[in-house]
Parts: C-alpha cells; structure tokens; sequence
C-alpha cells in the first residue's frame, strides 16, 4: 500500500508540469497520497505517472476521486464501443484493431481538431475541470502533446490588458474550431446537439484564487464587441500564451498517464505518421464545477458555415 512518504513530485517545467512518482494508481490510492497528488495538481496543473498499466475500469476509478465524469459527445470515430465516461483517441480500425487509420480518413480528420490549442470541453455550458489521458500504445516517433499555462499567461499580462479583458464572455463552439479544419464534420442531429455556449474569459480557480484567461480553438468571439476586434484580440492572448518558451512538451512513453487543468491549461497533439504506427489512448474527463458564465445564449449561430451573427461587428 502506497503512502505520503514514497510519493515524490519533481517540476518539470519553470511554467507548469510535474512528474509524480510512487503510487499506482490501478491499486487503492489511500486518502493521504490523493490529498498530495490533488495538492500538486492544483499548483502544477499538469501531472505525468509513468508505467501505469491501467485498465478502463481503473482509470475510471482513479479519475472519480476528483469528481464526477463526463459523458462523451455524440462525435465521429465514437461509435459508443466504449464506457460513456471513456473517450477513445487512436487510429487503430474498431472493426479490425490490426488496420491502422490514416489522416486521409474522416475519423482522424476530425480528431486532427486536437493539434490546435484548446481547452476540453468548452464548447459544453459546464467546461472540463481535469482530463486524464492513458498513453496505451504509443508512436516510436511523434505524437506528443504540448501543454502552456493561461494563468501563466493571465499573471503576465499587463495590468491595462487585464483590466480591458477582465468581465468579458466569450462564445464558445465546436463546430466553428471544427470548421476552420473542414466543413461538414458534423452531420445535422449532431450540429444540433452541440449550440454555442458562453464562458468567462477570466477565469478564478477555487481552491487558489489564482486567475486565468480562457481560450483556446474553440473561442470564437467576445461577445459586446466588434468581431474583428474581438478575433484580434483572442488571437493575440493566444499568441502571448503559446510562446515557444512557455510550452511543456511531454513525449510518450507506454503506460504514461497524463492529467492537467482545463480550467487552466492549454494542449495540442502534435501528428505523427498514423499510417505506420499505432497511436491508442483512453481519455477520462472530470466535469466542472459549475458555469462559468450565465446561460443566457438564445440563438443558435452557425459558425461551421462562417456567418457573423447579427449584432456582432456592427
């Protein structure tokens, strides 16, 4: 049985990242060894255990103790095969797990939304608190996810820049960070399940009070202010976040799980050659707290077609 005293926790980046070593977590993770993981999860936002063999029950266990799950949404390459609390990331066939899957093919086009910078589910009225990713079998080469730190960038924001973003709401989509990839990823009962949501752009995380900005692919306008400008001005928080020296780049190895803070962290997959090599992970996702914005969205706008809706940019 692990305790306090074998778990060590060694940063891995100036900005963000820690590695954590000495606990297993497919076995029962007693109450002081999860009050030290949850502790530098908090303070580091992204968490690396290698050599975790875990199986989808497991994870899901694991991933409970910080809250309830996410279901899924009704997306490409997600035929329902797994738990509803699991996200299935690979480029192996379903029907034949020997047969690698390709970019060319409109599964992995639409999982190729995951090498821009995002957040987990901000497109959803309650966005993503943490998501756990199970490196299952991973590429000799390639494939790794980059992480950078919006409170980071929040903190060193000038003191005018926050004043000017602090109270604004963003309208959040999936199908516009999806149709800046392709058009028509989306069929009509999906598009209709997936309405643009509205989130804070500053964000505090309640158990430090830190703040953070609130970005990412997903991000499609600044509500109260004219489009263009509003484009511009996520594009350059966006900038100002994802400075090459500010990305923590973890390169897989099997059995890696890696958890971070979608209230505070942005992520990318980088690509790697799907038609060679087996990429399969599992994904787990704890749902937020609550709304970070009030619901007040009425109208369904389609992004995926490009359209500027009406008052915006006037």
């Amino acid at each position: 049985m692990p305790t306090t005293r074998e778990l060590t926790i060694t940063p891995l980046h100036r900005v963000l990242g820690a590695e954590v070593t000495g606990v297993d977590l497919g076995a029962d993770v007693d109450e002081g060894t999860f009050r030290r993981i949850y502790d530098a999860f908090q303070e580091h936002s992204v968490l690396v255990f290698h050599d975790q063999r875990l199986t989808d029950d497991r994870q899901r266990v694991f991933s409970e103790r910080f809250g309830p799950l996410e279901i899924t949404i009704n997306s490409i390459g997600q035929e329902k095969r797994l738990h509803p609390n699991l996200v299935d990331l690979s480029n192996t066939d379903p029907d034949d797990p020997r047969r690698l899957v390709g970019w060319d093919d409109r599964r992995m086009l639409y999982q190729s939304g995951n090498q821009l910078w995002h957040t987990d589910s901000s497109f959803k009225p309650v966005p993503a608190m943490a998501s756990l990713l199970s490196g299952r079998e991973v590429p000799p080469i390639g494939g790794e996810t980059e992480f950078v730190s919006m409170r980071h960038a929040y903190a060193t924001l000038p003191e005018a820049m926050k004043r000017r973003i602090d109270g604004r709401v963003v309208v959040h989509s999936i199908l516009y960070s999806r149709s800046t990839i392709a058009p028509g990823l989306f069929n009509t009962d999906q598009e209709r399940e997936l309405p643009p949501v509205r989130q804070a752009l500053v964000r505090t995380n309640p158990d430090n009070r830190k703040k953070s900005i609130y970005i990412g692919s997903h991000a499609w306008y600044i509500e109260e202010m004219p489009y263009d400008e509003s484009r511009q001005l996520l594009d350059d928080l966006l900038a100002h976040t994802t400075k090459p020296e500010l990305v923590f780049q973890h390169r897989w190895q099997q059995w890696d799980l890696v958890m971070w803070d979608n209230r505070c962290v942005l992520h990318r997959g980088r690509p790697w050659d799907a038609s060679k090599h087996a990429r399969v992970m599992r994904r787990t996702t704890v749902a937020g707290e609550g709304p970070t914005a009030e619901p007040a969205f009425a109208a369904r706008t389609p992004a995926w077609d490009g359209i500027i809706p009406e008052g915006v940019g006037v």
